[in-house]
Order: structure tokens, then sequence, then C-alpha cells
């Protein structure tokens, strides 16, 4: 069946009494709008027949205009859910016939088999879907789905438009067909990660960074003849650090107007990070390159998938995100080109080791013929210690410190690393191990650690098990004190008394750890403990190779030369990022096994060294592409 015939096919399936009033793509789904209530509420099993059929997610919401009212609504909810299940915003989407129930407990929102859940749709005829309310309150979250809901007809019209591309345009492989990639960003560099995928059909985007570390080579090379704005189909961001999404508003403010394909944790913590990020270019007296005007454009357009839901983004490229153990809602993103033509997996960042935080990356695909992967840590040093030596070291680091009554800074990528710390220091009060002192957590650290409460169910079993049932959630330690102003900050800095402090950024490039650090720095009783990879060029890498004076930027603007007394370390064994053997381990245990391997996110000796390694190793064929080249995949 050709795509262009999937909505007549589906109308012959309909009898007269369904009273079909529209019919619209989400995408890659369909929607049937009908004003029947009967037909609507007791009409699964023809539904699911029609899928079979068709082979397409079809799904069937009440016309709007047949809906119960949102103040009647909210009176039927209070009267259904449970009490305890701890309701808390509504959302109407109303134009889409969607109604989202915010709960600090999900399970019984929904209830046994869905009991509760079917009742709200039967006495409202809204399509109710939970979310769990976050645990910390987040005004960013708030934000974020005001603006998808304020902009509900918008997006009911941008969603149908990608659908009638993708369903709509006619075509069939032949001879012709072919495959191309070109590096826009991050390859032989850490940083600006930015692919380009081509085929004869789609222009497709795989991530969208900028280097923080950089003043130079900040954003991708959007002016490369390879790139048209114009014909960009789809973009998709694999995880939310700003060397892969920083870059992203920028297109909204050259012309884009096309979809963002993620998760919804991604959704959340990229568009803080911008936001973040253009606060601290205007204190340092720069202007930015977008403004929060192209991050909300960035919101509105972002479509959120599930880890290991499959979906067609263009008329020839269908995508499926995979966990890749990386920071909250990172994936492994893969992609089916040209109807099995050609299978592709672009790691972005992961981890193939379990964390503190998160379940390993996935390693079984159905189909992979090209492998496009990370080689951050490829280079023969590059060997992390275990997880627990370096639990162990940190724990030991902090205990020593206080001891001595000293202040521990750790700066932290805000998310990912941070709430790995986080339950680490958590833990190790717990049971003991360190003694029980103030831990501030400064920056954005905070704001990113709200939307971890919000989802959960991305992280591993044992904090899954611990939240859910034991209900006992480690971000909410009372340890953990939020520093929420300048004031207070100054306060921790002014106290004799040890604590520890966790704040970004990570590699001291701007934030509230620089303002840690020109204070703590002259006295050697405290200690600054770096997690995270340092860029080169920023004034972590300096200091972590031992410079005794550096130049800092104060919180007023101005630069001031201090000397470096405090005592610095390295715990390279918590990064999220995978060591040289688990590199190797990824590609010998990944199946099936991919005929090219492309080497990408490392220093530019690293991408070669893993290149040259792997190639000798399993026999597969490597390259390990520049800035500006551009691929053949076939």
């Amino acid at each position: 069946m050709k795509n262009g015939d999937v909505v007549s096919e589906i109308k012959k399936e309909l009898p007269e009494s369904a009273k079909i009033s529209d019919v619209l793509y989400e995408g890659a789904n369909i929607v049937l709008y009908t004003k029947n209530a009967e037909f609507f509420l007791e009409s699964k099993d023809l539904i699911r027949s029609i899928v079979n059929k068709v082979k397409k997610r079809i799904e069937l919401r009440m016309d709007p205009s047949m809906l119960t009212p949102p103040e009647e609504t909210q009176e039927i909810l209070d009267q259904i859910i449970p009490k305890e299940a701890g309701l808390g915003e509504t959302w109407f989407d109303y134009k889409r016939s969607i109604l989202i129930i915010e709960s600090e407990k999900p399970g019984l929102v929904i209830g046994k088999e869905g009991k509760v859940m079917n009742e709200v749709l039967r006495k409202t005829l809204w399509v109710p879907k939970v979310r769990r309310a976050p645990v910390i309150a987040s005004e960013l979250i708030n934000t974020i789905r005001q603006t998808i809901f304020q902009n509900s007809e918008y997006r009911r019209d941008f969603m149908d438009k990608i659908g009638k591309k993708i369903y709509l345009t006619k075509w069939e492989r032949d001879q012709k067909y072919w495959i191309r990639l070109s590096a826009l960003g991050g390859a032989r560099e850490v940083g600006r990660s930015c692919f380009l995928l081509q085929t004869p059909l789609s222009n497709v985007m795989l991530d969208c960074g900028l280097n923080v570390a950089s003043s130079d080579f900040t954003f991708p090379h959007f002016d490369s003849p390879d790139f048209n704005i114009s014909k960009l189909d789809a973009v998709i961001i694999s995880h939310a650090h700003l060397d892969h999404s920083g870059s992203l508003p920028v297109l909204y403010k050259y012309g884009y107007t096309g979809p963002i394909y993620c998760t919804e944790p991604t959704r959340d913590v990229m568009t803080l990070l911008q936001l973040d990020y253009v606060d601290v270019i205007q204190r340092q007296g720069r202007k930015p390159e977008y403004t929060s005007k192209e991050i909300k454009e960035a919101v509105k357009n972002t479509i959120t998938l599930d880890s290991d839901e499959v979906t067609d983004i263009t008329p020839d490229v269908r995508l499926t995100l995979h966990n890749a153990g990386h920071i909250l809602g990172s994936s492994m993103v893969h992609l089916n080109i040209g109807e099995g033509f050609h299978n592709m997996l672009y790691t972005g960042d992961f981890k193939f080791a379990r964390t503190k935080l998160l379940e390993p990356s996935l390693t079984d695909f159905q189909r992979l013929e090209t492998l496009i992967m990370e080689s951050t840590y490829g280079a023969p040093e590059d060997m992390q210690p275990t997880r627990k030596e370096s639990e162990d070291f940190l724990i030991g680091v902090i205990k020593e410190k206080i001891e001595a009554k000293g202040k521990v800074l750790i700066p932290v990528l805000g998310v990912g690393r941070a709430q790995d710390v986080m339950l680490i220091v958590e833990e190790a009060v717990r049971t003991g191990l360190i003694p029980e002192v103030p831990v501030y957590v400064d920056g954005m650290v905070w704001d990113v650690t709200a939307i971890h409460t919000t989802y959960p169910e991305f992280m591993n079993r044992e904090v899954k098990k611990q939240i859910f049932g034991q209900d006992t959630n480690p971000f909410l330690s009372k340890i953990f004190i939020r520093v929420a102003s300048q004031d207070e900050r100054e306060e921790i800095i002014k106290s004799k008394k040890p604590c520890i402090v966790i704040a970004t950024s990570g590699m001291l490039t701007g934030g509230a750890s620089v303002e840690y650090f020109r204070n703590f720095a002259e006295n050697k009783k405290n200690a600054i403990v770096f997690t995270s990879y340092q860029g080169e060029g920023s004034l972590g890498r300096k200091v972590q190779r031992g410079e005794k004076q550096v130049t800092v930027e104060t919180y007023g603007g101005k630069q001031e030369m201090i000397p470096v007394n405090i005592d610095v370390f390295s715990v390279e064994g918590l990064s999220g990022h995978s060591d040289r053997n688990q590199l190797i381990n990824f590609v010998k245990k990944i199946e099936p096994k991919p005929r090219k391997i492309i080497l990408v996110h490392g220093e530019s000796s690293k991408c070669l060294d893993m290149a040259s390694t792997l190639h000798k190793m399993v026999k597969i064929e490597t390259s390990a592409p520049r800035n500006l080249d551009a691929i053949r995949i076939r």
C-alpha cells in the first residue's frame, strides 16, 4: 500500500455511524476525531483490526466540540482520583482532545488495570495521559508545559504537516538512491557535535551542539556547502548537554521551522541549559547568538519519544531512540533508512557500564550496518578506574578535607554528573562513611535535579526501587541545601565551617563554580575535585594540569589573577563516557556487527587511534573524518 492511500484505506473500514469529523496526522501517527461518543468508547477492536491491516498507528479521539468543559472535568477528577495519589496540575490540550494529569503517584491515578483512567475517559471523553509531578517544584517544567498547551492549535497543524510530508511523498528506491554523512562539528574534536545525514529525499541533522570552551570555534559549520537550512527536514538530539544541543535555537533564528526529536527529559533539560547559557553570556557582557524567543520556538517544535519507540520522521527515515546510559534521557539514535536499505546507529555520548543513576547502554539491535561512535576516551592511556575505586576515592577526599575543617568544591556538569555525585554523597552520609555536613547545591543543579524527580522511570533499577518501592527519594535528603542567591553564596564562602559544594559549570567556564573556586583556591585546607572532562582552553583544564596562577572572572565580570593552593583531584571513573576498554567491549558485544565504524567526538589523536585499534582488532572498516568531510555511506 502506498503511503498516500493510507487514509482512504482507513476510511473504507469505518462505518458511517462513526461520524468521523476529521483525520489528521500527528507526525507518523494518524488521529481520527469522532462526534459519536458511543463509537469512541466501544470501538477498540475495530481500530485494532484496522491498525493490523494498514500497519500504521491510529488513535481515536473525540471531536473537541464534544468534550466535557475543563471546569467540570476538574470536578470529575477530584471525585474519581484517590486523595493519596497527590493530584497536581492538569493540562488541557484542547485542539488535540488530550488531558495531561500530573500526580505524585501516577500508579494510583491509572488504577488497577487502568480502571481509574477508563472512568475518566468515559465520564469526560478526554484522552487522559498521566505524568509524574515534580517532587521538587520546577518552574521550568511548568513553563514548558504551558508553552506546549498554549500552542495546542499550532502543534496540531505543525504535526499534521509533518505527517503529510511523511505519508504523501511518493518515492521508489532505485539504483540512484544514496546516503551521505557530513561532519559540521564534533569530528576530531570534543564540542559542537553536529552531523548531517542526507538521502535523495531527506536532510536530517544529528545533534546541534556548541563548544563552550572555545571562542573561535563555538558553533557548527552552518556555512558548509552541504548544509541548506531551507532543506532541513528534522533534527534529532541525542542528549541535553550543550555540546550536543546548544546551537539548536540558532536554527530557528535563521529560519528553520521543522521538528526536533528527543526524549522528554532531554527536551526539558536542554531547554534549561540553553536558557542558562544565554544568561551566562549576558552576565559576561557579551551578546548571545540567540535569545529565549528562539529557545521557545524550539520547545514548540519538539516531538518527544519514549525509549525504544519507533517512528517515521521523513518519507525514508525511521527513528528509534535507545538508552545510552550517559545522562537522564540520553539516547543512542538508530536510523532505518530507505525501507531497510541501510541501518545506522549514532551513539552520541554513551556509557557501557552501570552507574549510580543509569543502566548501561544497549548493545542489541535488529539491524545495523554503520556505527557512528564517540571516542572521547579512546586513547591507550584512557583507562578509567573501576566505579567502586572512583567512588571510594571521592569519599576519601571528602572525608579527609571535612575532618580537616576544609571545604570541598565539586564542579559538575549540571545534568548527569551532578546527580551521580549527589547519590554517592547521600549514600556515604546515610551509611556513615563521611560526616554529615551541609551539601550546597548551586547553579542549575537544583533545577535539573527537579527534572530528575519527574522522570524516575529513566533511572536504573535501584533508584527506581527506592523511589517507587520504598517511597524514599535520595534527592530529597535533608543534607542537600539549595543555594538560590548571590547573598547565600557569599555566606557559604565566608563561613568557617566545613561543607561540600556541588556547582556548575563542570569545566569552570562560568557559573557558580567559578565564584567558589576563586574564593576557595588560596586555602590548602580546601579541595577541588573534577569529575568530568575538562575541555582544552577551559579554566578547569588549566587548574587540572597544575597551573599555580590562573586568571578568573569575578561575579561582576572583571578579570583577576589568583594563586592556586587548593588541593586538586580528578576522578576519572565517574565519567558518563565509556573509557577505552568500554568502547572496545561495546564494539565486540554489539549485535549485529556493523560493516563500518565512524569515530567522532574525540580529540584528533584519540579518534585516529581508536579507528586504527578497532580496524586491527575486529577487522571492520573504520574512519575518523574531520570537520567538513563528507562520507558516502551507501
